[in-house]
């Protein structure tokens, strides 16, 4: 039995969270269009290079836990909702939301085509 698309965008959101919390740009390199954006909860907007820059320091955080996570499958479109629940470096919980939007591939892969982050 093969994995249906919203079990493999579930994992891919893992996958996601993961190398955020863990500085893996390699997996982000596997995962992310080349044509990818994030807009930052600062207000910035940054490209694909600039995001693997900034993902490759340090996280300034903690603890961080994904709920809520809402998947929606349009077409070829998946959009994934969640909350993420965090230690700021002070050790106190924060909170944020994020939606990112994956493509599929005409090789059936998924690839992150954008995100939206929004932290407390």
């Amino acid at each position: 039995m093969s994995e249906n698309d919203h079990d493999i965008l579930l994992q891919l959101n893992i996958d996601y969270i993961n190398s955020v919390q863990h500085s893996d740009i390699n997996r982000f390199d596997e995962i992310l269009a080349e044509d990818f954006r994030c807009s930052n909860s600062d207000g910035s907007i940054v490209d694909r290079a600039a995001f693997l820059n900034q993902t490759k320091n340090p996280a300034k955080f903690s603890e961080l836990n994904v709920e809520d996570v809402e998947i929606r499958i349009i077409g070829a479109c998946g959009i994934i909702h969640a909350k993420t629940v965090y230690k700021d470096e002070e050790g106190n919980e924060k909170t944020g939301r994020y939606t990112d939007v994956w493509i599929k591939q005409e090789d059936n892969n998924w690839l992150a085509v954008c995100a939206h982050v929004m932290r407390n």
